[in-house]
């Protein structure tokens, strides 16, 4: 936001009160001040009675977008800490628990995304091995284009056939001025770095969605409406909860997946400002004696 306030004992080029503007996070407003983060420096607690005018300016993303594939996608290790996660380079073998629990191909794959410090050939075989030991199929998650999926390609490597998504990214800010007023009941539950936020009441909620906060990115997952009661804005209202859970904790910016499958899921990111930085598939392993 951008804020004009009163500069107290100061004269303006007119001979006037003196007026300054502060670009910045609007951290907390009560009390009778507003305390906003500029870019640089520290934060400026500002008395409201100062405050002239002020109004929300949107945030520069461009910054976020540049963020590397690797970097990025390393972050879903967050969302399941309990995860075997074993370093090949700058590769990430994954292995998810069986809990019982649905296994996710994020977490039973090998994030094949960067340089793996020895021939892809080499590591694609540790891969092989790696997943083999613990009777998963063998898995890879590339970046779509990359050199990575062309070298996997070469070595028998195939398409899942499934499973394809983008990798999106938006202003915590600006997506929650988007959505706006609400008029759907939302509860939230929260434990530690995670919510959960669900419309209607009984145990089978009609919408649900999970969040979790990783530094200020937000990751939002498992966003889903009750088929039913779709197109009745359920699912904004539970977005709208995430959304303000997570910029209270210091969430700037919010990312997701979404399969390259679902029209509608698409659309409905696409038409909120969640811009894709890049989209990923998974290759599995050939199977032995299999022609290439």
């Amino acid at each position: 936001m951008v804020v004009r306030r009163l500069l107290r004992g100061e004269t303006g080029p007119t001979g006037g009160p003196a007026f300054t503007d502060l670009l910045g996070t609007c951290l907390s407003w009560s009390e009778g001040a507003c305390v906003v983060q500029p870019e640089e420096g520290p934060a400026v607690t500002i008395a409201l009675a100062d405050i002239v005018s002020g109004k929300p300016v949107p945030p520069r993303p461009a910054s976020r977008l540049r963020v590397s594939t690797r970097e990025v996608e390393g972050r879903t290790a967050a969302l399941w800490p309990g995860t075997e996660r074993v370093a090949l380079g700058e590769w990430e073998l994954r292995s998810q628990p069986d809990d019982g629990t649905r296994l996710r191909k994020r977490a039973n794959s090998c994030l094949a995304i960067g340089d793996p410090g020895r021939p892809v050939a080499d590591a694609a075989a540790e891969v092989v091995a790696f997943y083999e030991a613990r009777s998963r199929e063998p898995l890879a998650q590339v970046e779509a284009g990359s050199d990575v999926e062309d070298q996997l390609h070469a070595l028998g490597w195939r398409d899942l056939g499934y499973g394809e998504a983008e990798l999106r990214l938006a202003s915590v800010s600006r997506v929650r001025r988007t959505l706006g007023r609400q008029r759907h009941d939302v509860e939230l539950s929260v434990t530690g770095a995670r919510a959960v936020a669900s419309a209607g009441s009984g145990c089978d909620p009609l919408a649900e969605g999970r969040a979790h906060v990783d530094g200020d990115w937000l990751a939002i997952h498992d966003l889903t409406v009750d088929p039913g009661h779709r197109r009745r804005g359920l699912a904004s209202a539970v977005l709208a909860e995430l959304l303000d859970w997570g910029a209270e904790q210091g969430a700037l910016t919010a990312w997701l997946h979404v399969e390259t499958a679902n029209a509608d899921g698409t659309a409905f990111w696409e038409a909120l400002g969640f811009a894709p930085h890049h989209t990923c598939r998974y290759y599995r392993a050939p199977q032995p004696g299999a022609g290439q």
